[in-house]
C-alpha cells in the first residue's frame, strides 16, 4: 500500500502545480495560452500579408535584441521579453531578407540590414575560422559545426550579392568544416555544448552551407566534403526514411524541425549532385511524413521511428521547414501530393500567428502550438519567422507558375 502512495501524490500534486505554474506567468503569457488553447487557430491572413508581417518582425528582433550589435534576436519571450542576438541563424536569415528585398524590388533598408547582420558576423568570428554556438555572450566560447555551417549559408549569400568583401570569410569558415570533418564524413570533433552528445545525422544541414560555397569555389573540396556527410547519413535512415541520430534531446522521437534539417540536407545535395539516389532518399523521409500529417495541416512536434506522433503540440518551426521540402520535391518530381501537403502545413502556420496587435508579437511565430508545448514554449523564435517566410515565398511561387 505504502507503494502506491508517491504515485498517488504525483497523480494529485501534479496538476496543482501546473495551476500554481499558471498563475505564476505574466498575464500576456496566459492571455496567449487562453487564446491558443480556447480559441484555436485564427483565419488564414494569406501569403502575401503573413510574408510581409513575418519580416517586419525580424527586423524588430534585430533593433530589439539586447546585445544591440547588428545581429538578430533570438527570441521574443511572453515570459522575460527580447533576448540577446543568435549568431547561429541570423547567418541563414541574410538569404531570406535578400531574397525578400528582391521580391520587393528594395535596394535601400533591407539591403542594409543584410550587411549589418554580415558584418556583425565577420566581427565574431573566431581564428580558427568557425564560430561559437549560442547566442552572444553564451558560454563557452568555442568553434561549433552546426552553428558554423548555418552562418557559412548567409556569408555565401553575402558573396552572391556583395562580392568579394565576405569571400575570405566564408573560405575561412568553410575550410574548417573541411578539416575538421572525420574520414568517414561525419563532424564529431566540435559538438554544440547546447546539444545532447552524439553524431547528429541533421548536419546534413551543414553540408548545404559547404555546397553553397561549393558553388562559389568550384575547385574546392567544400562539395566533396558535403556530399561525404550525406552519404554518412544515408546510413542512419531507416528503410521508411526516419533518421537516427536525429534530435536535439531525444533520438527515439526527434523534434520535426532537426527531421526538417536533415531533409532539407539531403534535398540541396540532390539539386547539387542529381544523384538519384539522393532524391529517393529524400522522397523516402518525405513520404513518411505525410503519415503523419493532419487533414488540416497540423503535424505533431515529435515523430517516433513509426512516424506516429508521440506530443499533443505542433513544432511551427518544423511544420514550415518540412512544408519548405515538399514544395521543393514538387518541383523536383511533378507529383501533387508534395504540393498539397506543404500547402496543408504553410496554412496551418500562417493560421497560428497575429497580424495585428503588439509590434513584439504580430508577424512573429511561436515556437510551439499551443504557446506552451515544449520548443520554444512561450516564445517567438526567429529560426520559426525566418522558415516560414522561406516556405510561403516557395509556395507563391509554385501557385504562379501554374497561372
Amino acid at each position: 500500500m505504502t507503494r502506491l502512495v508517491p504515485s498517488a501524490l504525483r497523480s494529485v500534486l501534479g496538476p496543482v502545480r501546473g495551476v500554481r505554474e499558471y498563475w505564476q506567468l505574466p498575464e500576456r503569457a496566459r492571455a496567449e495560452r487562453r487564446r491558443d488553447r480556447r480559441g484555436g487557430l485564427g483565419p488564414d491572413p494569406g501569403i502575401d500579408c503573413a510574408v510581409d508581417e513575418a519580416i517586419g518582425w525580424l527586423c524588430r528582433a534585430q533593433d530589439m535584441s539586447t546585445s544591440h550589435d547588428g545581429g538578430v534576436a533570438r527570441h521574443f519571450s511572453l515570459i522575460d521579453g527580447w533576448s540577446s542576438s543568435y549568431p547561429e541563424t541570423t547567418g541563414y536569415i541574410i538569404p531570406t531578407v535578400l531574397a525578400y528585398a528582391d521580391l520587393r524590388n528594395d535596394n535601400g533598408e533591407l539591403r542594409r540590414r543584410s550587411r549589418r547582420m554580415l558584418d556583425w558576423l565577420l566581427a565574431i568570428q573566431l581564428p580558427d575560422g568557425g564560430f561559437q554556438g549560442g547566442t552572444i555572450g553564451a558560454t563557452p566560447v568555442t568553434s561549433v559545426t552546426f552553428n558554423t555551417g548555418q552562418i557559412l549559408i548567409g556569408l555565401a549569400s553575402g558573396v552572391r550579392v556583395f562580392g568579394e568583401a565576405y569571400r575570405s570569410s566564408m573560405r575561412r569558415a568553410a575550410d574548417w568544416l573541411v578539416a575538421t570533418q572525420d574520414s568517414d564524413g561525419c563532424w564529431r570533433k566540435h559538438p554544440s555544448p547546447f546539444a545532447e552528445p552524439g553524431e547528429k545525422a541533421y548536419e546534413t544541414h551543414v553540408a548545404w552551407g559547404l555546397l553553397e560555397a561549393a558553388r562559389l569555389e568550384p575547385n574546392s573540396k567544400y562539395g566533396e566534403s558535403a556530399l561525404a556527410n550525406v552519404r554518412w547519413a544515408f546510413r542512419q535512415q531507416q528503410d521508411n526514411g526516419w533518421f537516427d541520430k536525429c534530435c536535439l534531446s531525444d533520438p527515439a522521437q526527434p523534434l520535426t524541425h532537426t527531421i526538417g534539417y536533415v531533409l532539407r540536407g539531403v534535398l540541396e545535395a540532390y539539386r547539387f549532385a542529381q544523384d538519384p539516389a539522393l532524391l529517393q532518399a529524400s522522397r523516402r523521409t518525405a513520404d513518411g511524413l505525410m503519415h503523419a500529417l493532419r487533414e488540416d495541416g497540423f503535424l505533431p512536434g515529435r515523430l517516433d521511428s513509426k512516424w506516429r506522433g508521440t506530443v499533443g503540440w505542433a513544432c511551427l518551426t518544423g511544420m514550415v521547414q518540412i512544408a519548405n521540402c515538399w514544395l521543393l520535391l514538387y518541383e523536383c518530381s511533378g507529383e501533387a501530393r508534395y504540393k498539397e501537403a506543404a500547402y496543408a502545413a504553410n496554412r496551418y502556420v500562417r493560421r497560428t500567428i497575429h497580424i495585428d496587435g503588439p509590434e513584439d508579437t504580430r508577424g512573429g511565430v511561436k515556437g510551439s502550438f499551443p504557446v506552451d508545448g515544449d520548443y520554444g514554449t512561450y516564445q517567438f523564435l526567429n529560426w520559426a519567422c525566418k522558415f516560414l517566410i522561406d516556405s510561403n515565398l516557395l509556395e507563391k511561387a509554385v501557385r504562379e507558375a501554374r497561372q
